[in-house]
């Protein structure tokens, strides 16, 4: 046990995906492809009478972290900072749930696996609607595929073995419940589609390829959205839209080529991980 432990959950790109409910919360959860970011969620967890989340030095409340250290039977006062913007597709909740069940786990003394946290972390976030993938792909890394939906024990997750620069500008926000909790029969056709393209041919160019056609199938792509992607392509790059929000990503320099002040990161092989002070 510690009395203060710290967790780096990177951030996540979802370029496209499919909504598969299982019995289970565990077993729920979304195949796609996404991108894992050095631009991520740093949490760390310390000994608290009462649950207290900060994000950014502002006191929020993150259904997905509650849950976790209900399921923990902790109470723990939770810190993080992330130069991620909330509810704009860089699953922000989801490294909040993950970081605090590593860090959690850390301190507290619980003696769980990192399998055991990461199924409690996406269950979590399953439960709060605030997503279905993000967690099994932050706790992997680079460019994971999730081949079949759920925490650990039921997932099967590849990989595009590649790295890059990858630039993005965020427009706006999109509620991932309102996305996934109504008819998603569309969505999960097109994201099936886009993921067997990538299976096919595992680069980064079909993957970002895949993920535009995705958000013009699932009929998610917005006109701001759009307007971004097509003036990248115009200045001869390649651009997709990060599910879910309005923010548009690109690897190397297509965004910043097209005249935009993008932020910029990389691809994230690591995945998340813990460090504990004593």
């Amino acid at each position: 046990m510690s009395d203060e432990a710290h967790a780096f959950v990177p951030g996540h790109i979802t370029g496209f995906f499919t909504v598969d409910r299982g019995d289970d919360p565990v077993e729920t959860g979304s195949r796609g492809g996404g991108l894992a970011l050095s631009d991520g969620v740093a949490v760390t967890v310390s000994r608290g009478a009462e649950t207290e989340v900060t994000l950014n030095d502002e006191k929020i409340e993150v259904e997905a972290v509650e849950r976790v250290l209900d399921a923990l039977r902790t109470t723990a006062t939770v810190t993080a900072e992330t130069p991620l913007p909330l509810g704009s597709g860089f699953g922000v909740s989801g490294g909040l749930a993950l970081g605090t069940a590593l860090a959690a786990n850390a301190v507290f003394g619980h003696g769980l696996s990192y399998n055991e946290l990461v199924t409690i972390a996406h269950g979590a976030e399953v439960q709060a609607g605030s997503g279905l993938g993000d967690v099994v792909a932050q706790a992997r890394g680079g460019v994971p595929l999730r081949l079949e939906p759920g925490g650990p024990q039921f997932n099967y997750l590849d990989a595009i073995p590649a790295r890059s620069r990858v630039e993005y500008v965020t427009l706006g926000e999109l509620s991932t419940a309102d996305v996934v909790g109504g008819d998603t029969d569309t969505l999960t056709t097109a994201g099936e589609r886009a993921l067997s393209t990538v299976v096919k041919e595992p680069t980064l160019s079909t993957f970002v390829q895949a993920s535009r056609q995705f958000s013009r199938e699932a009929d998610l792509l917005t006109p701001a959205v759009k307007g971004v992607i097509d003036d990248v392509a115009e200045a001869g790059g390649d651009a997709a839209m990060a599910m879910l929000g309005e923010t548009v990503f690109a690897l190397g320099t297509g965004l910043s080529d097209a005249g935009y002040d993008a932020d910029v990161c990389a691809i994230y092989p690591p995945g998340a991980t813990i460090e504990v002070e004593g």
